[in-house]
């Protein structure tokens, strides 16, 4: 039985917009349509939504700018599934650093894009309640290091700030959320972007190869984040959390 899953489509071509909701909906989902972010912010105020569509090739508005909004605001925790005409290696990264769960270039077929929607849906809701990232404090400390997770900041003992990318701040956030606990590629994966692994995707093996070098952490002696081959990884660093300003 279906489950009525919401999705908003948020695309400048009406042609597009009506195509995807009505595959979505002889599919057994709820399909809602917005043409810009003004639209697209007035949907997600009058109810609950699932997942969202949203193109990156927007007028005013492109679809990073409102991806890094609904990242960091009260809709930060819907999965965005992001669509572009452009084939470029760097939009895609730069996508998934903005937050997008997931990516799929034009032209697509509907049948894949109904696919990478439930599979992200599917990830997410397969997750044990205890495998979640938590809802943001002030700051979480361990070893010499400190995130600021209202303003998501790394800093040193110092004090002097480390710049994180958004998908580099997922990850951190993700492993000081559950220290001392193996942590999957697979789950990783869906943690950090919503999706699938690929058996061949390596991009955690990178990001996480980067958060060391952001940690200064050396992966022959590491004191963060530990390699357990075959499992995956585990963050071995005690985690305090702090309130307020220090």
């Amino acid at each position: 039985m279906e489950n009525n899953d919401h999705i908003l489509i948020v695309d400048d071509d009406r042609e597009i917009r009506e195509l995807l909701a009505s595959y979505l909906e002889k599919n057994g989902m709820r399909a809602s349509l917005a043409a810009n972010g003004r639209q697209m912010r007035t949907l997600l105020e009058q109810g609950s939504v699932d997942l969202i569509v949203l193109d990156l090739m927007l007028p005013g508005e492109d679809g990073l700018t409102l991806c890094r909004e609904l990242r960091s605001g009260k809709w930060r925790t819907i999965p965005v599934l992001m669509l572009t005409a452009r084939n470029e290696e760097t939009d895609r990264i730069v996508g998934l650093e903005m937050g997008a769960d997931d990516y799929l270039t034009k032209p697509f077929a509907v049948r894949e894009l109904l696919a990478r929607i439930r599979s992200v849906l599917r990830r997410a809701r397969m997750l044990p309640s205890n495998l979640q990232v938590s809802e943001p404090v002030q700051f979480l400390e361990f070893g010499d290091w400190k995130l600021d997770t209202t303003a998501r900041h790394l800093l040193d003992k110092q004090g002097t700030m480390v710049a994180l990318s958004g998908a580099e701040y997922r990850l951190l956030r993700v492993f000081l959320d559950h220290p001392q606990r193996v942590l999957t590629r697979d789950q990783l994966l869906n943690l950090t972007q919503g999706r699938d692994a690929d058996p061949f995707d390596r991009s955690i093996d990178l990001l996480i190869s980067r958060l060391r070098q952001r940690l200064q952490d050396d992966a022959r002696e590491p004191r963060y984040i530990k390699t357990l081959r075959s499992e995956g990884y585990v963050f071995s660093a005690a985690v305090e959390v702090r309130e307020g300003p220090r």
